[in-house]
């Protein structure tokens, strides 16, 4: 089989060239032919040469984008651009600075033998951030579930069929929210078990202003439910508390509220137009193998 490994890098290309070690020493054994495309998003810091020899991977490019677009638009390029222009039969995309284990590739392409058709995600069953960020996290899911019926426990670091990642670059989420298309488009997915590594270098550049609209880009691929639920949500609330109505039990209705305002503003980031002319944005592609 022919799998393309996508990442996504802004000014981490240290990180980044780790990880390609890595990928090279786990991919060794596997049978399959590996390939890595990387989208350079931009990047204002200088890249250095690549000074291994990868020989387990069968060619490395890097797509340079003109402008900035964000990681998610990164990935929704990446697949646009790969599904039109390499021969490919699977595609995992991986975050660039260690936090996707390589050494769960081989969980993800053994998966394959039970699942060829569906794309197996790797579910967090434990993560390496601080106690601020978990909690983030967890509010993240449970306001998920709550207002969309959907448990999204995955990120990225997924493994694609090709027939997935042509119904990805045709719906406008993906130019938002990677994790909320594949849910909204592949009800059947295949977990597998996945922790969140460390950071190769450096600390984590998601502030929390990114994490925030990360977690509502997710949300809003389901704004629907979320309406549908926020009313059915302010109904049985209101008549459970009309009768004992004080300032401090108005809360939960004006956090809904912000919910569905902000919902549908995040909502306007989805864009196919955009995806489909997103690989205009390429500047150059270098071949480093």
């Amino acid at each position: 089989m022919k799998i393309k490994i996508l990442i996504p890098v802004y000014n981490d290309w240290q990180s980044t060239f780790k990880l390609l070690e890595n990928i090279n020493s786990e991919v060794l054994n596997l049978g399959h032919e590996f390939s890595v495309i990387i989208v350079n998003d931009a990047s204002t810091e200088s890249r250095p040469e690549l000074s291994k020899n990868l020989d387990n991977l069968n060619s490395i490019k890097i797509i340079n984008m003109k402008e900035n677009r964000g990681h998610a638009r990164c990935n929704a390029s990446g697949l646009k651009h790969i599904y039109e222009n390499e021969e490919f039969d699977y595609v995992i995309p991986m975050d660039g600075d260690g936090e996707d284990r390589p050494v769960e590739i081989k969980q993800l392409v053994d998966n394959l033998n039970y699942h060829p058709d569906k794309p197996i995600v790797g579910e967090r069953i434990k993560r390496s951030e601080g106690v601020f960020f978990k909690f983030c996290y967890f509010t993240h899911k449970l306001i998920t579930s709550t207002f969309t019926g959907q448990s999204i426990k995955y990120g990225n670091y997924t493994c694609l069929p090709k027939s997935i990642v042509e119904k990805m670059i045709n719906e406008k989420a993906t130019w938002s929210s990677f994790s909320g298309a594949l849910a909204k488009i592949a009800k059947d997915r295949a977990p597998i078990p996945s922790e969140r590594g460390k950071r190769y270098f450096g600390p984590s550049k998601m502030s929390f202003k990114n994490l925030l609209i990360h977690s509502l880009s997710i949300v809003s691929v389901f704004k629907t439910n979320v309406l549908i639920r926020s009313i059915l949500f302010l109904i049985v609330y209101f008549f459970l508390i009309h009768q004992n109505l004080t300032p401090i039990m108005l809360i939960p209705i004006l956090l809904v509220l912000i919910l569905i305002v902000s919902v549908i503003i995040i909502s306007k980031r989805e864009n196919l137009e955009e995806l489909n002319n997103s690989l205009i944005n390429i500047s150059n592609i270098d071949n480093l193998k």
